[in-house]
């Protein structure tokens, strides 16, 4: 019985030999024995043919590599070794040719191929196998060649373990990995000591034949190239049989990796580059994150924000409690409350001169009241956007433009000097950007969630993972989305945007009745209220988070305008709103203050399109960045009075430059006619300008976040110069406003933290980026960006509750008495 299975191998190959046709050297296959070596040489009129017979254990996989080698390099007659199996055929050629860049070539004398494996049977007894191995030439003369067939002892990859190996161009390796019971997913984990040379690493299906070279690798399963490291995350649903192959193939060239392309390679003389193109690699597959930490994740963000509702509701309790206090002591002393409100907020005899021009004065008669204080002319009830015109007849009357002429040029501007408009209108104005924002984002949105739907079925389809620039390592997939923990990440912005709706939305409504009720502190005291700019931001925030999440379905450089669109909005309605604050009549309109965002949108388009190399563009924009930064100054430092058309002649533009730069600048060369804001003007330009000559000189490729950090840049030191300048005018910082400051410096502080440990890199090619690849660091679900997501939404909400918070000190003082700057 023991002598039962070799003897009908001995049977297996006789048979063979009988059926193969008589008449040549090759026709009869010798008996070949795994693990020897054999030399031979064949021309046209002689071949040969080995059997490799081997018995097959039920439910083991067996695979075989064979191994050739020839030393001829004669490309018009290579030698041809063609394998036969039960269930197919693999064949090619040596010299074996690869194909690069510029159709260079590249031979290989030495090759080493795994074969398809036999499929475990059913069957309980073993199985005998057996393979043939042609080799053949048409060469006219003898060519030699060596010829190695083994079983591979290795060939299956186990969980939690690391397996390493050595491949190259033309010896490709694969492994088989069985899906153990418990386990879904699984992440393949690659790495190598050395960058070079490029490989490819694939996940392909137990299907026959294998696409193991560099021209076919890519046509089946999901692959990534590879410098030093590799992740794929692998799902058991994506594969019935619950099994499948783990394919490295060593690439000719480095290119596709961000190498350097060989010179060029003259004449006809042939290489062999095995030696130059060999990497060592070492592969773990290890489990993935269960389901339950999908839950987990989930609660967590959502409960994260929703403790912002919650403090956001003990703040405004305690609020109300205040109020209800304050006002049971009003109707217990009613005189002694009135007197506080007379007493405490006299008209100082010490004003500066000019500087009470227009101001209230409890002294005036009604006539002069409704000039200072337009407010209260209209009724309080009467706050509707219907009955009230674009511009009041108040504006157009042409000695009011002489009046604003006289007014906004003094020394020394109070609040009362700016904010002499029906409030009706001015609220109709701000509430424009409301709507428009609203209008932008959906018909900037739905485009954007098309185009990225369309690169995650790209990816899903085509198997290409060089296509998005994911952290690898820290990418857990749900349905079609292969990040999903970047996207769920962004649900912060999307909540407390909200959030700070609703907080605007009830300051509004408190507002709105005390309009109704006629109170003097709203009408006569206090930053005068217009929210429409804060509903704006709130939308902005939103939004931001909405593109943020869809530019992380698939993040890569052609779609990175979409996670900064909003961002350079947020940026801009932040300085708009900040300006406002003490310029109430005079700030942008929304249709201007959109358009600019319109051409800062467009000029990124074109950066992220000519920005990388082409020098004429970075003159152009400098140049428009430089003017645009003077012609902003000029309208500031003039508070929108500077008027630069010459009526007389076509010469009075120039004139009138002239004048103004001799009487601005020699005459009083000594002392600005407005300190402070010449101040804050010089140091914005130098920041500009500085921005500019950086973008000129080293022409940074992430032209998107260019662009993002002149905005921020801008926003800060203007924040900066407020704030001074509150402290300066001798107002004070309540508790609330205190408090968002030093949380939104902490969140940020942090924040960027987070922000600057960089993941992936789409400035870098694929393979380069997955370098930078690094593990999950939150609840094994949430990577450093993800936690820069949570960390910048909580600094945006933060920031915004500075603007809506930063003057309720001012609520209390009467606006002839606050300083404009």
């Amino acid at each position: 019985a023991g002598r039962a299975p070799g003897a009908l191998l001995c049977a297996l190959l006789w048979a063979a030999a009988a059926a193969a046709p008589g008449g040549g050297p090759g026709d009869n296959p010798a008996p070949g024995a795994f693990g020897r070596v054999y030399r031979g040489a064949v021309n046209i009129s002689a071949e040969r043919v080995y059997a490799f017979a081997y018995r097959s254990e039920p439910g083991q996989v067996d695979a075989v590599r064979v191994y050739v080698n020839s030393s001829s390099e004669n490309l018009r007659y290579p030698v041809l070794f063609v394998v036969r199996q039960q269930k197919g055929v693999l064949s090619w050629q040596v010299p074996l040719i690869f194909r690069g860049l510029y159709q260079r070539t590249y031979n290989y004398q030495e090759v080493s191929r795994t074969l398809c494996p036999s499929e475990p049977t059913p069957e309980t007894r073993p199985s005998d196998q057996i393979i043939f191995v042609d080799v053949a030439s048409m060469a006219p003369f003898n060519i030699a060649y060596e010829l190695l067939v083994t079983r591979l002892e290795n060939f299956q990859l186990e969980t939690n373990k690391a397996f390493n190996f050595t491949a190259s161009p033309s010896q490709p390796q694969y492994f088989l990995y069985k899906f153990p019971q418990d386990v879904d997913s699984v992440i393949i984990n690659v790495v190598s000591d050395a960058a070079y040379p490029c490989s490819v690493v694939s996940v392909q299906d137990i299907v026959c034949p294998v696409y193991d070279l560099d021209h076919n690798v890519e046509f089946n399963g999901v692959y990534q190239s590879m410098t030093k490291q590799a992740a794929i995350t692998v799902q058991r649903k994506d594969f019935p049989g619950e099994q499948f192959f783990v394919v490295f193939v060593i690439k000719p060239e480095d290119y596709a990796c961000g190498g350097s392309v060989p010179s060029s390679i003259h004449g006809n003389v042939n290489r062999t580059w095995n030696l130059q193109r060999t990497k060592n690699l070492q592969v773990t597959i290890v489990p993935s994150i269960k389901k339950s930490v999908y839950v987990q994740a989930m609660f967590f963000s959502f409960l994260s924000f929703l403790s912002f509702y919650l403090g956001s509701v003990v703040v405004a309790f305690v609020h109300y409690i205040r109020v209800q206090r304050k006002a049971l002591a009003g109707r217990l002393s009613p005189e002694h409350g009135s007197g506080m409100m007379t007493s405490s907020h006299p008209i100082s005899a010490s004003t500066p001169e000019g500087s009470s021009y227009g101001a209230i004065d409890e002294s005036s008669s009604s006539g002069g009241r409704q000039l200072s204080s337009p407010e209260r002319r209209p009724p309080a009830g009467s706050d509707t956007d219907s009955s009230v015109e674009e511009e009041s007849d108040f504006d157009t009357m042409p000695e009011i433009e002489s009046d604003k002429n006289i007014i906004r040029t003094k020394v020394f501007l109070y609040l009362s000097d700016l904010s002499r408009k029906d409030r009706r209108i001015v609220s109709k104005k701000y509430k424009i950007y409301f709507w428009n924002i609203i209008t932008i984002a959906v018909f900037y949105a739905l485009p954007v969630i098309q185009l990225v739907i369309t690169y995650q079925t790209v990816v899903n389809v085509t198997g290409n993972q060089d296509i998005c620039y994911y952290n690898f390592l820290c990418a857990h997939p749900l349905g079609v989305l292969s990040a999903f923990n970047n996207i769920l990440s962004n649900v912060g912005h999307m909540m407390l945007g909200f959030l700070f709706l609703l907080i605007v939305l009830r300051r509004d409504i408190l507002h709105r009745r005390a309009m109704e009720m006629k109170d003097i502190y709203t009408l006569d005291y206090g930053i005068p209220k217009h929210f429409g700019l804060f509903y704006a931001m709130g939308i902005a925030l939103m939004m931001e988070g909405v593109l943020s999440a869809c530019y992380h379905v698939c993040p890569n450089y052609s779609n990175f305008q979409f996670d900064t669109s909003f961002m350079y909005m947020i940026a801009g309605l932040c300085m708009l709103k900040l300006y406002q604050t003490r310029h109430p009549d005079i700030n942008a309109s929304a249709y201007s203050a959109y358009a600019s965002f319109a051409v800062v949108i467009s000029l990124a388009v074109l950066g992220v399109v000519f920005g990388k190399n082409d020098m004429w563009f970075w003159v152009i924009f400098s140049m428009i960045h430089v003017l645009a930064s003077l012609a902003l100054s000029t309208q500031i430092y003039y508070m929108g009075r500077f008027k630069i058309d010459g009526p007389d002649s076509d010469l009075g533009i120039f004139r009138r430059a002239v004048m103004v730069l001799y009487t601005d600048c020699i005459q009083q060369c000594s002392r600005p006619m407005y300190m402070d804001r010449m101040v804050l003007l010089i140091v914005g330009n130098l920041v500009n300008w500085s921005f500019a000559i950086f973008g000129l000189v080293y022409r940074p490729r992430d032209f998107a976040s260019y662009i993002l950090g002149i905005f921020i840049c801008n926003l800060l030191l203007y924040l900066a110069f407020y704030i001074i300048m509150k402290l300066r005018s001798s107002e004070k910082l309540l508790p609330i406003p205190m408090f968002c400051i030093v949380a939104t410096a902490v969140v940020w502080a942090a924040a960027l933290y987070f922000f600057f440990q960089t993941l992936s890199s789409w400035e870098e090619t694929p393979a380069e980026s997955r370098e930078k690849n690094r593990p999950c660091i939150l609840l094994g679900f949430f990577d450093d960006h993800d936690v820069w997501h949570f960390l910048s939404a909580a600094a945006l909400f933060f920031s915004f509750l500075v603007l809506l918070t930063l003057d309720d000190d001012l609520d209390t003082v009467r606006r002839d008495k606050i300083p404009v700057f």
